[in-house]
């Protein structure tokens, strides 16, 4: 009988340890006869702007959503440009084209992370550039002094998109709290991942935590007294519940479980062909396991891992300013070298708290066969 396969995410696992509390929580919300925007999104608010480490959380709808009602509330829209990273999820560039502004993609370094010296340099030709967009990709925190430096330095306004950085740290501080607001999301691969869809909005800022309820509530301040143009973007009531009582209390046993993880891979990966995208400091939340091929063709490495059942993914093959989407919009600011080189060759290993220390082997074992 052939093993079973590895699975990249594995959320039966997760429901076996989690699902009596996950249907306690669908008990009291449906018992409690109140579905949207009620107590349970509120405590999980309070509840998860204490374990991030900010004064205040904002649930929406989505990870999108965050970073769109992070931009507007921020200040940023028609006409503005905002300097980001092409190396992402699309949600990020989309977040932007959303609010009406226009993307300024430079390079990144060889971590994956925006490089703060390229950004130096983009922000000191171009003065036009007014909101910095960075992303702590696959979990790795970027510096929070760097991101300072530069905000303070060039006057532009930091939005941080934490989409994969539950749990990361560097410098002594969180990511997500350096800018005037920031982003995560709870869809469900994300380290706290919902049962369903989810985002929240991150800040220190009291005015910007109460303009972000009034737009993702129809931009109204009270019942059919409608103050700005907003969006349909709550957190629901079940989502809310799950997330609180079920995952939030768990995460940091699981953030333990992940750094377990991929210390084993850094080292058994280190003499082979596939070579791990490490952070440039700090503690990785380590949302992915990105490796780089450093030779050979990465659809045929990912089809023998495959055949020996190692199920892997690729984030992200296609840059944003490469997607049709951005045909017509957006500026590239020098080369995208370093960008290019990992889009090419990142493959994804399983990354996820319930793999067990067998399942790891055979990831290791299938990586150094390659």
């Amino acid at each position: 009988m052939a093993d079973p396969v590895v699975p990249a995410n594995d959320f039966k696992a997760q429901w076996e340890e989690i699902g009596a509390d996950g249907l306690a929580a669908v008990d009291r919300v449906g018992r409690s006869g109140w579905l949207v925007l009620g107590r349970e999104v509120e405590a999980f608010e309070e509840e998860l702007a204490a374990w991030w480490g900010a004064s205040h959380a904002v649930g929406v709808a989505s990870g999108l959503d965050a970073l769109e009602v992070s931009l507007r509330c921020a200040g940023i829209g028609a006409g503005d440009r905002v300097l980001t990273t092409p190396l992402t999820a699309f949600a990020t560039t989309l977040a932007i084209l959303r609010v009406g502004a226009e993307p300024v993609w430079i390079d990144v370094d060889t971590s994956g992370g925006l490089d703060p010296e390229v950004a130096e340099r983009a922000l000191g030709d171009d003065p036009t550039i007014r909101a910095l967009l960075p992303v702590h990709l696959y979990g790795h925190p970027l510096d929070p002094d760097a991101l300072e430096t530069l905000t303070e330095r060039f006057d532009v306004t930091l939005v941080e998109d934490c989409a994969q950085s539950a749990g990361a740290s560097r410098a002594g501080r969180p990511t997500g709290v350096t800018g005037v607001a920031s982003a995560t999301s709870f869809y469900p691969t994300k380290n706290l991942g919902a049962y369903g869809d989810g985002g929240a909005l991150l800040t220190n800022d009291g005015a910007i935590a109460e303009r972000a309820r009034i737009l993702r509530n129809y931009g109204q301040d009270g019942r059919y007294n409608h103050v700005d143009v907003g969006l349909n973007s709550r957190l629901d009531e079940m989502q809310a519940a799950i997330l609180r009582t079920a995952l939030l209390p768990r995460l940091d046993g699981w953030l333990e479980r992940r750094e377990m993880i991929a210390e084993r891979y850094r080292d058994a990966l280190s003499d082979c062909k596939l070579e791990p995208v490490s952070p440039s400091g700090g503690s990785s939340a380590h949302h992915l396991f990105p490796v780089l091929l450093t030779e050979g063709d990465v659809g045929e490495a990912m089809r023998r891992l495959g055949e020996v059942g190692i199920q892997v993914g690729r984030h992200y093959p296609v840059l944003c300013p490469a997607q049709p989407a951005c045909a017509r919009t957006g500026t590239v600011i020098g080369d995208l070298a370093n960008a290019e080189s990992i889009a090419k060759r990142e493959i994804s290993l399983p990354m996820h708290p319930h793999l067990s220390e067998t399942a790891v082997d055979r990831v290791i074992d299938a990586c150094r066969a390659l």
